[in-house]
C-alpha cells in the first residue's frame, strides 16, 4: 500500500482550496456564445495539486474537478441564457485519459476517497443541470476517452465519438488496475445508458475500448463523425440540445464572487458560518448564525442582492466548511452542529424564497440548497445537531439537523427551545435517494411526517420530541455532561466502522442512481483501493507503467 501520510492539518499553509474562477483557472477553458457554453479540458501537465505526478493527457486530480465544479456553478447563475454546454478536450487524438494513475498511486486512501466523492458529486451536478434547469450537455469526444473520462462523458445528456479508427471509449480499471470505474461508470452504463449486461461485462474488461459503429450500436455513445465533420455534427448536436431548453435570452446572470473564508489551525469562518476545531479531541463544533432580519421579500430583491443575499451566501459557506471538514481535516471525527438566531427569520426567509420559486435565480438557489445539503449527507463525519437556547433548526436549517446522525434537544423550563417546519421541508430539498429527510427518517411511520408538516411554524422542544424529531429529550441539569459523554464516546470509536454504519443508516429507502453511485460503488471501489490486489506492494495500481507484472491473491472474497 502507498505510505504517503494523508495531508497534514496546518490550514494556514497547506489547505486544499476550493474556490477559484475563471481567470485563474489552469486545466479548463470556459468560452460562452449565445445558448452554448463550450468547456475545453486543456490540463496543464505540470499544473498537479500536489507535488510528484504529471497529468499527462488530459488526466485529472481534485484540482482539476474543483475548477470544473467551479465552472458548472457560473454557468448556471452567471450565464443564465445558456442552455447546452459542450464539453471537449483541447489536445490532438484525446479527450480525457481519467484520473491520474500515480496520483492515485501516491495518495493516502482518506485523499483518494474524497477525491472519488467530489469527483462523483460534480458528475451528477451536471446531470442535475439537464434535469432541473434545462441545461444540456454534449460530450464532444475528440480522442481516446478513457476511465473517468469516459465517466464524465457519461454524466453528460448525449456523447459524441470522433471516427478516426483509432479513437474509443473504455473504462479499463479491472484489466489495468485491479479497481473499479470510481465516478459512476458502472452504474450509468447499464442503469442510465442501458446497455445490455453482458456487452457491459465485455466492454469493462477490454483494456483497448470500443470505437466506431460497435460503440454506437452498443449504446456506449450516441453518434460518431469523421474528423472532417466533427466539428460540424458537434454543433448540430449542441444546437439541437439547446433548442430543447426553451429561450432565456431575458435573463440577467449573477456574478459568483468570492465567498470571504478565513482558515487557521483553531478555526474557519466566513460571515455566517464557522468551525471552532479540536484535534486533540478529533472533535469540531460548526456554528451556523441565522441575521437578524429576514432580508429580501421578493425575487427581485433577491436577484439584486445574488451572492450577497444572506441565504445563498450562508449555503455557499457551508459548502465550504463541508469541505474544508472533508479533506482538510480528516482527523476530525465528530461534529457537533448548531444554527443560532430567531428561528422566526428561518421560517419568514423559507416563505419568501418559496414565495418566488418561479424566478430562475431564486430556482436555482433552491437548487443549490438541495445540493449542498446532498454533500452534508454524504459528508464522512458524525454529525450531531444541538438544539438548545437560542438555537434555530427551522425551515431549511431544520434540514441541517435532519441531515445529521442524531438530534438532541434540551427541554427546560427557564429555556426556550423552539425547532421549526416549513414549505422547503415538504419536498425542496430532496435527499439522493428522491425522498424528504423527514420522509426517510420517519419511513416505517409516514403518518409522523404527516404530523410534522401539519405542524408548520415553530414547534415547542416537548412537542419535537413527541412529533419524533429528537433522538433524546434532555433537561438542564442533565444536559452539558450528557452530551460531552456522547461526544466523547463517538470520538473514541474507530472512524472506518463509523463511516460505513452511518453511511448504511443514511440513505433508507429506495434504491436510485445517485444512491447506487456512492452506496456501491463508491464503498467497493474504496474497499477494493485498500486490498493489496490493488495497492499492495505488487498490486496493479502499484505496478502499472512499470516493467513488473502484478501478482494476485486469487481466492475470491
Amino acid at each position: 500500500m502507498p505510505t504517503t501520510e494523508d495531508p497534514p492539518t496546518d490550514l494556514a499553509h497547506t489547505a486544499v482550496e476550493f474556490q477559484t474562477s475563471p481567470e485563474s483557472y489552469r486545466h479548463w477553458r470556459l468560452r460562452v456564445d449565445g445558448d452554448l457554453a463550450r468547456l475545453t479540458m486543456a490540463v496543464d501537465s505540470d499544473g498537479g495539486l500536489r507535488p510528484g505526478y504529471e497529468l499527462k493527457l488530459n488526466s485529472y486530480d481534485l484540482g482539476v474537478d474543483i475548477e470544473l465544479a467551479d465552472a458548472l456553478q457560473r454557468i448556471r447563475f452567471e450565464h443564465p441564457q445558456v442552455g447546452c454546454v459542450v464539453i471537449d478536450g483541447a489536445l490532438e487524438k484525446v479527450f480525457c485519459a481519467g484520473a491520474n494513475i500515480q496520483m492515485l498511486r501516491s495518495s493516502a486512501h482518506a485523499w483518494k476517497v474524497n477525491f472519488c466523492k467530489f469527483t462523483n458529486e460534480t458528475r451528477l451536478s451536471l446531470e442535475d443541470m439537464a434535469e432541473n434547469s434545462a441545461i444540456r450537455s454534449l460530450a464532444a469526444c475528440n480522442g481516446a476517452t478513457a476511465g473517468g473520462g469516459y465517466e464524465l462523458a457519461l454524466a453528460c445528456d448525449q456523447i459524441l465519438l470522433v471516427d478516426d479508427s483509432n479513437s474509443t471509449v473504455s473504462l479499463p480499471e479491472v484489466p489495468l488496475l485491479a479497481v473499479l470505474p470510481g465516478t459512476g461508470g458502472l452504474t450509468r452504463v447499464v442503469d442510465k445508458r442501458m446497455v445490455r449486461r453482458d456487452r457491459a461485462d465485455v466492454f469493462s474488461t477490454l483494456v483497448e475500448g470500443i470505437k466506431g459503429k460497435r460503440a454506437v450500436e452498443w449504446g456506449l455513445v450516441d453518434a460518431t463523425a469523421p474528423l472532417s465533420r466533427f466539428e460540424e455534427v458537434r454543433d448540430e448536436m449542441a444546437h439541437a440540445l439547446a433548442a430543447t431548453a426553451g429561450v432565456k435570452t431575458e435573463r440577467s446572470g449573477v456574478a459568483l464572487a468570492r465567498v470571504a473564508w478565513e482558515r487557521s489551525a483553531a478555526c474557519c469562518s466566513g460571515a455566517y458560518v464557522k468551525i471552532h476545531l479540536e484535534p486533540a479531541a478529533r472533535s469540531a463544533r460548526l456554528t451556523l448564525a441565522l441575521p437578524a432580519q429576514a432580508g429580501p421579500a421578493s425575487a427581485a430583491e433577491m436577484h439584486a442582492q445574488g451572492a450577497s443575499w444572506w441565504y445563498f451566501q450562508a449555503l455557499r459557506e457551508l459548502d465550504l466548511a463541508l469541505l474544508d471538514l472533508r479533506v482538510n481535516q480528516s482527523g476530525i471525527n465528530v461534529v457537533e452542529v448548531r444554527v443560532v438566531g430567531d428561528p422566526q427569520v428561518a421560517l419568514a426567509t423559507d416563505a419568501a424564497v418559496a414565495g418566488a420559486a418561479d424566478h430562475w435565480f431564486v430556482h436555482e438557489v433552491m437548487l443549490y440548497a438541495k445540493r449542498v445539503l446532498k454533500r452534508f449527507d454524504m459528508t464522512a463525519k458524525s454529525f450531531f445537531a444541538l438544539a438548545e437556547g437560542g438555537t434555530a433548526f427551522a425551515g431549511t436549517w431544520l434540514e441541517v439537523a435532519l441531515a445529521c446522525d442524531r438530534i438532541y434537544v434540551l427541554d427546560d423550563a427557564d429555556t426556550p427551545v423552539q425547532l421549526g417546519c416549513s414549505v422547503m421541508n415538504g419536498g425542496a430539498l430532496p435527499m439522493g435517494n428522491g425522498l424528504t429527510r423527514l420522509e426517510t427518517r420517519f419511513l416505517g411511520s409516514p403518518q409522523q411526517t404527516a404530523a410534522v408538516l401539519d405542524r408548520a411554524g415553530l414547534i415547542d422542544a416537548a412537542d419535537a420530541d413527541e412529533l419524533g424529531l429528537a433522538t433524546e429529550s434532555l433537561d438542564a441539569i442533565d444536559w452539558e455532561d450528557e452530551i460531552r459523554v456522547h461526544l466523547e464516546e463517538r470520538a473514541s470509536y474507530s472512524p472506518d466502522a463509523l463511516t460505513g454504519m452511518e453511511a448504511n443508516l443514511r440513505f433508507a429507502g429506495p434504491e436510485t442512481l445517485e444512491t447506487k453511485i456512492f452506496g456501491r460503488l463508491t464503498a467497493w471501489q474504496n474497499w477494493i483501493f485498500q486490498r493489496p490486489n490493488a495497492v499492495g506492494a505488487s498490486g496493479a495500481l502499484q505496478c502499472y507503467g512499470t516493467p513488473t507484472r502484478p501478482e494476485f491473491d486469487y481466492n475470491r472474497t
